[in-house]
């Protein structure tokens, strides 16, 4: 069995992008899926091999002329001592649990790794601060520039700092297996990188009130040379937005109403509560 489960992965990773070592490496993306990858294999694997042999035993067992009579059957409580005895149920039950916390282990270290050692390491990347508040978010750039839409290019690491100016929220990009906590007063931090331009959806995964549900933002990934054109905009003499607040309509986070994103209704209940 585990030599077969070898040969499966094995087949597998030509499926996969180029790895180093037993910890994948790549983007979210990557990482995720080659693990999800790993426990479909393994998963399909152990699955046809117990069903195979349920079905084997049930067609060597089946009711004949040939079957044993009751006092030659097994008793509860007893285990069977024909055919190696209890050996077998050892050694099935040895080898799930070996695999299962060789997989719990692996799968850990993994995400381990991937919070610890995002690719291109020894690049500059991108450092943007995420505020989440009721009910939205807000990015904050380098050069000051404050936008209600994260825009970042493709094929650069970006690194977030993530926190809130009020309650508990939780910063999410399910597309690009982001999702860190946002906690008022401190900062965690997390990293994407995406290889394909394209517009996601960022959420919020922590209940945090009546307009939770609207508490969402678009992360747009752009050419390098469309980003550099668009930061380069971004800020004028004063160090504040010029002709980008078409695009991106950034807020005075001083002056920002506690639910500026939610409906009407929403913020009249919240003013109730």
């Amino acid at each position: 069995m585990v030599s077969s489960a070898g040969a499966l992965l094995l087949a597998a990773s030509e499926f996969l992008p180029a790895q180093s070592g037993i910890v994948p490496k790549g983007t979210r993306v990557e990482v995720f899926q080659r693990i999800f990858t790993v426990f479909l294999v393994l998963g399909t694997l152990v699955g046809v091999v117990v069903i195979g042999y349920m079905v084997y035993n049930a067609y060597k067992y089946r009711d004949g002329d040939g079957r044993a009579t009751e006092d030659e059957g097994p008793r509860l409580g007893e285990l069977p001592t024909g055919g190696g005895g209890g050996r077998k149920l050892f050694f099935s039950f040895g080898l799930s649990t070996i695999i299962v916390v060789s997989l719990i282990a692996w799968t850990y270290g993994t995400l381990l790794y991937v919070e610890e050692n995002p690719p291109g390491e020894g690049e500059e990347g991108l450092e943007i601060d995420v505020v989440g508040y009721r009910f939205g978010w807000d990015f904050v750039y380098p050069n000051g520039h404050t936008s209600s839409t994260l825009r970042v290019p493709e094929n650069e690491t970006v690194h977030l700092q993530v926190t809130s100016e009020d309650v508990f929220h939780t910063f999410g990009v399910p597309e690009l297996r982001v999702k860190t906590d946002a906690i008022p007063g401190q900062k965690t931090d997390t990293w994407f990188r995406t290889n394909e331009t394209g517009t996601y959806e960022a959420r919020c995964f922590e209940l945090c009130g009546a307009g939770h549900s609207y508490m969402t933002a678009d992360v747009v990934v752009m050419d390098a040379e469309a980003y550099e054109s668009w930061y380069a905009n971004t800020t004028s003499a004063n160090g504040s937005a010029s002709n980008s607040s078409a695009l991106d309509a950034p807020r005075d986070v001083t002056s920002r109403p506690a639910s500026a994103t939610a409906p009407a209704s929403v913020n009249a209940l919240e003013v109730g509560t």
